[in-house]
């Protein structure tokens, strides 16, 4: 009974860190130096991700009846898992771009606005930008077009009014059409 209650925490703690996850990642985490494990952590800590070793059976207990059973299966060996209530490409982001240095970072999968995602996957998943490097992408996309019709607009206003490229284009093809009819008619009274 006296294991149960001392377990009965932990388990709140990780249902808690669960509840409003948009993203839950779990790695195995063997092999990582300390030094590895708290650069890792703060790389976490900036993008908003929580970061914490738990028991296996502590994580299988918290997982049930939620989207993050489907996990269960991953729990074997060590594992840690990382949370994401934000941004859900965040963890799997952060984690494959880590591994790359850390060769003994293994991601097992995770679960991602409710959808399973092995390890192969969660590469993919890896490669989505975060919301605001989109976000800046789409205003930039949205500002190019807007930025492209000022200029113009500012391009006429500083010719009074007219349209620069049509009053060019116009008077030149009028003056030269009536140049090359009477070059003709002058060159033979000439002769």
């Amino acid at each position: 009974m006296a294991k149960v209650e001392l377990k009965k925490p932990v388990v709140e703690e990780i249902s808690s860190k669960i509840k409003d996850a948009q993203a839950v990642v779990l790695v195995d985490h063997r092999g990582l130096t300390v030094a590895q494990d708290t650069e890792l952590r703060k790389k976490l800590r900036e993008e908003g991700v929580t970061y914490k070793v738990y028991k296996n059976t502590m994580m299988n207990f918290a997982f049930k009846g939620t989207d993050f059973e489907q996990l269960s299966d991953l729990l074997n060996g060590p594992s840690a898992m990382a949370v994401s209530e934000t941004d859900p490409a965040a963890p799997a982001r952060v984690l494959y771009e880590f591994a790359k240095q850390a060769k003994a970072l293994e991601i097992k999968g995770g679960v991602i606005e409710g959808k399973f995602y092995d390890a192969s996957a969660m590469t993919e998943i890896a490669s989505i930008p975060s919301k605001e490097v989109l976000l800046s992408r789409l205003l930039g996309s949205m500002q190019s077009p807007i930025a492209n019709f000022a200029r113009v607009i500012n391009q006429i206003a500083e010719k009074g009014g007219e349209s620069a490229p049509a009053a060019e284009e116009a008077p030149a093809e009028t003056a030269e059409a009536p140049a090359t009819e009477e070059a003709p008619a002058e060159a033979p009274a000439a002769e």
